[in-house]
């Protein structure tokens, strides 16, 4: 068919449609080197700065901030409807209560709207809600960079770069880092460093590759990309429809800062290069210098003078020092009463050896005495530089900071300073049940002290799952955090690995914690603790305090180690409990107390959850108010299995190193 003046009508109407193509803006690009003065959208916590900074969240809890590039964009080619090649580079900081510490993260994304209002603002990084979460209909393209582990999300750790696609768990992803271009050795970087960092995020319209590098700031692209990963995303991003590109960020229970400092796109072009030297200044950390003049000698004075003047200021910034501390504005919030660190440092004479109680995974704790109150305290000493002990000390805090219950141990207070993070109990002049259960130099606990203590933990363990206003999960219940008091009452202490939860809800508990021994099997299939796998560690321990023995021990001449629960159910069944039971006792105790507590620890340490009973009916038990329901503990051994190998779990097998009472993995390590 010809058109005009001989030329192929087809030719022509290709040539105008290209034509159309080229003129249509497709060909993309902006720069931002700071956001002062410029028309980007700010929602939610989101804010420009004076100086120029785009603030994300404010350190504001458990909210969010979105912007968005005003103009939207067009990402399909018009002939064939595939994405375009684009690329982006953006600088971004994360700036928490300390480094490595924060909730939750930032992302970039490409979505078809503005209107992220159902977005969750303490979780899904402020892009996605819970019900939303994986439908193909959201059209979204993000990079996320999490700083936080979610097992509901299936991140592998909490420090992470990830290619998300209509979805937060993502089709990819790999730990914060950069690939020299020298040796090709990967370097880790944390991203909640409070150090600037520059990513790049590159698609290949034509591969269908999507690339994302990260590198710390002032350093060139790494010519290795971070993640890699082909994917086509003409079936993502919505076709005839404009797309609009920006950031967003959410916030925990931690004060958190999200920050952008400078953002270059290009569509069907590399996106432009950020001189990094001009962007803006993150803010100031800590307080500002001191002043040069108290380290300079006046010319003017006189020697004498001058020593005097050096020796007064030397001894009042040694003493300044001596006693700093550090106070943030999320400490209102979680602080119970605070302790200045000159009291506790006068109360432990300096934290002498002589006053040391003890030394745990996470700090050594002192005896002290308070000079006002003439009170005895126990001080545990925490490293500030710890990660570790950071989170630690946040989890007690929160935890133990508004729990109030006769056989829990008070957290009185707490302070801190720089490189040390100090929490104040009341002091337990007995130490701790495990003590006098398995060292024979110490005094041998009769039954009736043992079974008041045994009420005690039972009691404050019901206050933790069911009378506070949160369920509290302890997540380590054993014989060496049980202290004692003056009237050798049991006390549960250590909430180090603790977590709460709103009554009817579900825990988002994330790691398998806990000791060997005390750990329930299906948190090894999980990794989630509930108000079950408490019950189940309080069994083990039932059985410990009854019969003086640890859950696990190795003994001379065996192979495979000794397991208390499996011991204690073959005297069940041969009708010989009794022989069961401390022979350090020599007969002198309650044998119907003493039965009870075996079988009811047997109970407790069920492999099966559901056969498990709460801590209420384990009250009503131990004091009597209820009869203990032998046929029901006869019938859920015979249907759970009682061998090694048994399946205990109808839709998931155990282990082939799983006995009746515990896991003989290594699972004993903190968080």
């Amino acid at each position: 068919m010809l058109g005009i003046n001989g030329i192929p009508l087809k030719l022509i109407l290709f040539l105008c449609l290209h034509f159309a193509f080229l003129t249509s803006g497709d060909d993309h690009q902006f720069i931002y080197p700071g956001f002062a003065g410029s028309d980007i959208i700010v929602n939610g916590l989101a804010e420009v700065t004076p100086n120029g900074l785009l603030h994300m969240t404010n350190g504001s809890t458990q909210l969010k901030g979105q912007a968005f590039h005003p103009t939207p964009l067009n990402f399909h080619e018009p002939l064939n409807g595939t994405v375009q090649s684009f690329s982006t580079s953006f600088v971004f900081a994360i700036r928490s209560i300390a480094p490595g510490v924060s909730a939750h993260g930032l992302t970039f994304f490409v979505s078809p709207t503005k209107n992220m209002s159902s977005a969750f603002s303490n979780q899904f990084l402020g892009l996605l809600s819970k019900s939303k979460n994986g439908n193909s209909s959201n059209h979204i393209f993000a990079v996320e960079l999490d700083t936080v582990l979610s097992s509901d999300l299936l991140d592998k750790d909490d420090n992470h770069v990830g290619i998300d696609i209509n979805d937060l768990r993502s089709v990819k992803a790999h730990y914060a880092g950069y690939y020299d271009d020298m040796s090709g050795n990967f370097h880790n970087l944390t991203l909640a460093s409070f150090e600037a960092m520059q990513v790049w995020v590159d698609y290949d319209g034509g591969r269908k590759q999507i690339s994302v590098t990260l590198a710390p700031l002032q350093m060139n692209k790494p010519r290795k990309p971070l993640v890699s990963i082909t994917y086509d995303l003409s079936g993502v991003l919505k076709d005839n429809h404009k797309s609009y590109v920006g950031f967003s960020s959410s916030t925990g229970i931690l004060d958190s800062h999200h920050y952008v400092l400078g953002w270059s796109f290009g569509m069907n072009q590399p996106a432009p290069a950020i001189n990094t030297s001009k962007l803006p200044k993150l803010p100031r950390i800590g307080p500002k210098p001191r002043s040069k003049l108290l380290e300079i000698v006046l010319p003017v004075a006189s020697a004498t003078l001058v020593l005097a003047l050096v020796t007064v200021i030397f001894l009042v910034i040694r003493r300044k020092i001596r006693y700093a501390e550090l106070r943030e504005d999320w400490e209102v919030e979680f602080g119970p009463h605070r302790f200045s660190y000159k009291d506790l440092f006068h109360a432990t004479e300096g934290f002498k050896n002589k006053h040391l109680l003890g030394i745990g995974g996470f700090g050594r704790v002192y005896k002290g005495v308070l000079r006002k109150s003439k009170s005895e305290v126990a001080v545990k000493r925490v490293s500030h530089e710890s990660r570790q002990g950071m989170k630690e000390f946040i989890a007690e805090i929160v935890s133990m900071g508004r729990l109030r219950h006769k056989n829990i141990v008070q957290l009185l207070g707490y302070c801190r300073r720089k490189g040390e993070l100090l929490l104040v109990y009341d002091y337990m002049p007995n130490a701790s049940l495990d003590k006098y259960l398995h060292d024979n130099t110490m005094q041998t606990l009769d039954w009736a002290q043992r079974f008041r203590i045994i009420q005690g933990v039972a009691s404050g363990l019901l206050y933790l799952h069911e009378d506070w206003e949160q369920v509290v999960i302890h997540r380590d219940i054993k014989g060496s955090n049980v202290l004692l008091d003056g009237d050798m009452n049991g006390r549960l202490g250590d909430f180090g690995l603790a977590r709460l939860y709103d009554h009817g809800t579900d825990p988002q508990t994330t790691h398998v914690v806990g000791t060997m021994g005390y750990i329930a099997p299906e948190l090894t299939r999980t990794g989630r603790a509930s108000t079950l796998t408490d019950v189940f560690a309080f069994g083990v321990f039932l059985l410990e305090v009854t019969c003086g023995r640890r859950p696990i021990s190795q003994q001379d001449g065996q192979d495979d180690p000794f397991m208390l629960v499996d011991w204690v159910l073959e005297h069940w069944q041969k009708e010989s409990l009794p022989n069961a039971v401390d022979t350090r006792l020599q007969d002198n105790y309650n044998v119907d107390e003493a039965c009870l507590a075996l079988k009811l620890g047997l109970l407790c340490s069920h492999p099966l959850p559901i056969a498990r009973p709460n801590m209420r009916q384990v009250m009503q038990y131990l004091d009597g108010n209820a009869l203990f329901p032998e046929q029901i503990l006869m019938e859920v051994i015979r249907n759970g299995g009682m061998d090694r190998g048994t399946n205990y779990v109808a839709s998931s097998p155990a282990p082939s190193s799983t006995s009746y009472g515990t896991m003989s993995v290594d699972l004993s390590g903190g968080r």
